[in-house]
């Protein structure tokens, strides 16, 4: 499983894309439709058309990661949501990467701790 910073903000982008497209094109999705810095350090998650591939593109500080993912039964179930981009928390990205449809999944509320307020903190 990944390994990632608790820093780390996971956006999901919610139109299929071409799975042709390499880490520059993704890049540039990030970039142009998705308005991120693809640089920023965040992890992103791409789907195909069909939504049985995943990609997640990911800037380490030296260089791309490009996870892929194909599914030989059944589909990515990704959140409904209005945009083109919806960010997700390390839980959401463990059940869709597990198969769990997000939309089904009913969360009870928590207090959770913010970035900001953690900063201000320490």
């Amino acid at each position: 499983m990944l390994t990632l910073p608790v820093t780390v903000r996971i956006y999901a982008c919610l139109k299929a894309v071409d799975f042709r497209r390499g880490v520059d094109g993704l890049a540039a999705i990030v970039r142009e439709a998705l308005g991120r810095d693809p640089l920023s350090g965040d992890l992103f998650l791409f789907r195909n058309r069909r939504s049985d591939r995943l990609k997640i593109l990911f800037w380490d500080g030296d260089g791309f990661w490009l996870w892929y993912k194909r599914l030989e039964r059944g589909t990515f179930r990704f959140p409904r949501s209005v945009g083109e981009a919806l960010e997700i928390d390390r839980t959401q990205l463990t059940c869709l990467l597990e198969g769990v449809d997000l939309s089904s999944v009913r969360r009870q509320r928590r207090y959770r701790l913010s970035l900001k307020r953690k900063a201000n903190v320490s």
